[in-house]
């Protein structure tokens, strides 16, 4: 496991090359992921957790035992049964090494960091970026704290502050301002004080009492441990910086073609709310709609895309048909949304296979770099000059390498429109004239004021 994870942007494989360069042996134990989507079930949670569980006692019985253990830790689960499911995790493993044994953590920037888990982990040290690309970069800095630890002999002062209001993701983009201002901030305060500190502007649709941006630090002074972490939290506690401009489906589809006119590299569009990557599906069909009411593709036959559009039924019988074949189909789902209302139709005609894939591909951008992604069979498919990047797994769209897999070369495209919220511009920027935001009906709320709260405390506000 450990082999297969050298040059992977994620966390672990971070924290491994650092521990390496500092003499440690690595025990491992189990590692796992999932698509954001809804509740971690019981059991899901049990079998992991038991299995750290399990693999850190038979460390612990070994000669020497443990020095310290390290989490990869995404930060904003919520299982059936224990909302705060990390720090449920972390106080398992603290009852059993006991306080001498160090517990650190790295976790994502969209963590609903909790006071529990504050408690009873040693440190915790969040991504600096979204999109993510400082994964395993947030990995070693993990390490490095947990070698500060080890050699102080005991904790080092935390100080730790919850801002008042949810941000929206589309809000939290570190290319953007005003993220990108704050965690400048952020690195010169810790070079100013000699801490670590974070900010994780939270998971705004995980409906539980601490869902909420949390800034806290670690430093060997607690006073300038302090000092440092108030500063920060006064910087972002403004709540008027983090308003943001979405538009609706069709206007954003006439903004994107006007820009395309004179643009000599592609405007891009997410579709933010059917984002797999915040609870989505990626396969709703409102900005397909749109691209083909507005004549997107008849403007620019061929040089429209979207994706990517997770329908295996759809890419198994493009794959059989073959290239050249055309195909009569209902592409795409209506899905109940947080408006109590269906997304719209399934797109229904007679599509042109362009390209198959058996959906097997190697990301080269900035954010997972080095990944392999497994899709199943995958298709592009054409309509109306419009090329869909039809897939049979879900998974969004934050790598260009992901269209290329289908025959849709990204720099040739006049508009793409990408599911995803913000993991797509460390890759599509480069290539962008413009990039737009689209709100079309999908599952999950751009507007975290827009969910159906039910557990979020009356001193949070749904909205900056």
């Amino acid at each position: 496991m450990v082999e297969r994870l050298q040059g992977v942007n994620i966390p672990v494989a971070g924290f491994i090359d650092a521990a390496r360069a500092f003499g440690w042996e690595c025990v491992p134990s189990c590692w796992a992921g999932a698509i954001p989507s809804s509740h971690v079930t019981q059991d899901a949670f049990e079998r992991i957790a038991g299995a750290i569980l399990e693999d850190v006692q038979a460390a612990c019985a070994q000669p020497g035992g443990l020095d310290g253990i390290y989490l990869d830790l995404h930060g904003a689960a919520v299982a059936e049964h224990v909302p705060d499911t990390e720090g449920e995790l972390i106080a398992r493993l603290r009852a059993l090494v006991g306080p001498a044994v160090p517990i650190v953590a790295s976790l994502d920037l969209h963590a609903n960091v909790t006071r529990r888990m504050l408690a009873e982990a040693d440190a915790l040290v969040g991504y600096r970026t979204y999109p993510h690309v400082d994964m395993a970069e947030t990995g070693a800095r993990a390490a490095e704290l947990l070698k500060r630890r080890l050699r102080a002999g005991q904790r080092e002062p935390m100080h730790a502050k919850r801002l008042p209001f949810l941000i929206p993701l589309n809000a939290q983009s570190t290319w953007m301002q005003p993220a990108q201002a704050i965690y400048e901030e952020l690195a010169a305060l810790d070079r100013r004080h000699g801490t670590v500190l974070s900010f994780c502007m939270g998971f705004p649709a995980s409906d539980f009492a601490e869902c909420a941006p949390m800034v806290w630090g670690h430093g060997g002074d607690e006073a300038r441990t302090r000092a440092a972490v108030e500063a920060l939290f006064d910087r972002a506690a403004d709540p008027g910086q983090w308003r943001q401009d979405i538009l609706p489906a069709r206007e954003a589809v006439v903004q994107a073609m006007a820009l395309a006119e004179g643009a000599e590299r592609p405007v891009v569009v997410a579709d933010t709310q059917d984002n797999p990557g915040a609870g989505g599906d990626s396969n709703t069909t409102g900005m397909l709609h749109a691209l083909l009411a507005q004549g997107a593709g008849r403007r620019f036959p061929g040089q429209v895309a979207l994706g990517l559009m997770f329908d295996a039924e759809a890419g198994r019988a493009a794959c059989a048909a073959g290239v050249g074949a055309t195909l009569d189909l209902a592409l795409g789902r209506a899905v109940p949304t947080f408006t109590g209302k269906a997304s719209d139709p399934p797109l229904r005609g007679r599509f042109t296979v362009r390209a198959v894939s058996d959906g097997r591909v190697t990301l080269k951008g900035p954010m997972m770099t080095g990944l392999t992604v497994s899709l199943g069979p995958s298709a592009c498919l054409e309509i109306e000059g419009v090329r869909i990047a039809v897939v049979g797994g879900k998974k969004q769209l934050m790598d260009r390498e992901l269209l290329r897999m289908v025959g849709i070369q990204p720099e040739q495209q006049r508009i793409i429109v990408v599911k995803s919220s913000n993991h797509f511009r460390a890759d599509f920027t480069p290539i962008a004239s413009r990039i737009l935001v689209a709100k079309a009906a999908g599952p999950m709320a751009a507007e975290p004021a827009d969910l159906p709260w039910k557990h979020l405390p009356a001193d949070i506000r749904r909205t900056p």
